[in-house]
């Protein structure tokens, strides 16, 4: 099946699930094929990743640039139950993306199944797709956790 057949099928999957993001970044990735600008695949792929996250940073720090966020709400992070449950959520998600990028290293050929359970996840679960590595460093625990069990017995 060709790029843009695929593309095509995400593009439907999107509208049914109403997901806008899966429809656009087929929409724009067909675009581009569909203009002949392929050579820009893998610097999209290479660099997309990237740019993706320095937009979603940027956007959750807005609140420190616009001054939102005072220094009593800094101090809060460090001595509320629930700050210090954040900074633990943080410090944890980082450690897994580490871990989700050893995976990847390993056995690359596990990002197609990340991919399809990414679209899964965002067309019936509403979820919102943050990016491969936390996707693998949960397919990273939950084959550790799945070969600890079946090993035990």
């Amino acid at each position: 099946m060709n790029g843009e057949v695929l593309l095509v099928i995400l593009i439907i999957i999107g509208l049914i699930g109403r997901s806008p993001i899966i429809t656009t970044a087929a929409c724009i990735l067909l675009i581009i094929k569909l203009i002949h600008l392929e050579r820009y695949l893998p610097a999209i792929e290479r660099r997309g990743l990237e740019m993706g996250l320095l937009f979603l940073t940027m956007a959750v720090l807005v609140p420190f640039a616009s001054e939102r966020i005072t220094y009593r709400d800094i101090l809060s992070v460090f001595t509320t139950p629930a700050g210090l449950v954040a900074l633990a959520g943080g410090a944890i998600a980082t450690y897994m993306n580490g871990k989700g990028l050893d995976l990847l290293k390993v056995d690359p050929q596990l990002i197609v199944g990340l991919v399809i359970g990414s679209i899964f996840g965002i067309v019936f679960l509403r979820g919102i797709p943050v990016g491969p590595l936390m996707a693998a460093g949960i397919t990273a625990f939950l084959m550790k956790l799945t070969f600890f069990l079946f090993e035990r017995s």
